[in-house]
């Protein structure tokens, strides 16, 4: 384990009489956890503090879909080189175009598998401590059209089920794991790019394909009990919410008129809920994070300049928070010309002191 990774342990622990006792770091401090020179998609780290990440399809082509951060400036192909691709090797056998990472309480390790080389998406999941594939689930045509990007995902392993969000025909998605069941909600308001929320990186007007940057239903998030999903558009502001049991079993009409208004949030890219019920976004245009908590008040939590478009967010160990910061709006699909990216790109933490992962 990279020795940086316990600076701030090192730093605060003081020994009194035969006991350690180490201070915890303040609310908002923000670490790099690794520099990188390829974009990192999501991120997704271990109690134990193992990182790992998406390789962002939106970054040049470097062959490598899915690493493990091996030191502060080091990586490693995970779970194996063997399930990586590039042009002379892309497959059904192989990793294609991933982004949305996470974990479950059983130890393994979920990315979404967008396919955009090969036409299919899918879900992986591996045994975290072993890298063996432990479910590969392949969703169908009519749920997740080729030109779909279901980009974000969370795991309830307890009642069997992912949730899933396309941004790109705005729908929500629930899978279950054992037989790989797959239901889609679509054609509500909450799901689409709100009418007024603009996507301004660094000040400018953010446009892709040539168009100003929309995005529809993106960050989710899932209580601590698996009962609620929590959503929101990518350009919007408005984070809603909705039973879980009915996007399993109940119908589309069911599910309309239970959808509720759960607090406000910045146009972000990512977010997560904490076992205490505080929510966690990316804030684009603020490099930052923002936090809405358990009393319905949003607030900004950490800007700084490194946070040069914060992709996505999830807890590691104890109150650490991940993110995963790639400047995507440089990318040459956001840009229409070459790519104006600035490596490094980071792996970055804050130390949040809340009540940290929510792992079903």
């Amino acid at each position: 384990m990279p020795h940086h990774l316990f600076r701030h342990l090192l730093a605060a622990a003081l020994m009194v009489g035969s006991h350690l006792i180490t201070a915890a770091p303040a609310i908002g401090t923000l670490e790099t956890v690794a520099e990188l020179p390829i974009r990192p998609g999501n991120v997704s780290a271990t109690a134990n503090a193992r990182v790992f990440a998406t390789v962002h399809p939106l970054d040049v082509p470097s062959g490598l879909q899915l690493i493990e951060i091996t030191g502060p400036a080091s990586y490693r192909p995970w779970p194996s080189a063997d399930l990586q691709s590039d042009a002379n090797t892309r497959g059904d056998s192989r990793i294609d175009a991933p982004l949305g990472i996470t974990q479950d309480g059983r130890g393994r390790l979920w990315i979404t598998d967008m396919g955009l080389n090969i036409g299919k998406t899918r879900l992986w999941g591996f045994d975290i401590a072993t890298g063996k594939l432990a479910r590969r689930i392949d969703l169908p045509g009519d749920v997740a059209p080729k030109d779909s990007f279901i980009q974000d995902l969370v795991v309830d392993a307890e009642r069997g089920w992912i949730y899933l969000a396309d941004i790109n025909h705005p729908a929500l998605l629930a899978v279950r794991i054992e037989d790989s069941k797959v239901r889609r909600f679509q054609g509500h308001a909450s799901l689409q790019a709100e009418e007024g929320a603009e996507m301004r990186v660094g000040g400018q007007p953010t446009f892709f394909g040539g168009k100003p940057a929309k995005g529809g239903v993106n960050p989710l998030g899932l209580s601590v009990d698996g009962e609620t999903l929590f959503f929101g558009a990518m350009t919007g502001t408005r984070w809603y919410s909705v039973p879980t049991r009915l996007l399993r079993e109940g119908s589309d009409a069911d599910i309309a008129a239970a959808i509720r208004v759960a607090g406000r949030k910045p146009v972000s890219d990512g977010a997560t809920t904490d076992a205490a019920g505080n929510h966690f976004f990316t804030n684009l245009n603020e490099n930052g994070i923002d936090r809405l908590d358990t009393l319905g008040e949003l607030q900004p939590f950490v800007r700084n300049p490194l946070l040069n478009w914060p992709d996505s967010v999830q807890f590691g160990d104890d109150s650490w928070l991940y993110i995963s910061v790639n400047q995507l709006h440089t990318t040459r699909a956001f840009t229409g010309a070459s790519d104006q990216g600035t490596p490094p790109y980071r792996i970055m933490r804050v130390w949040t002191g809340t009540a940290g992962a929510v792992r079903r």
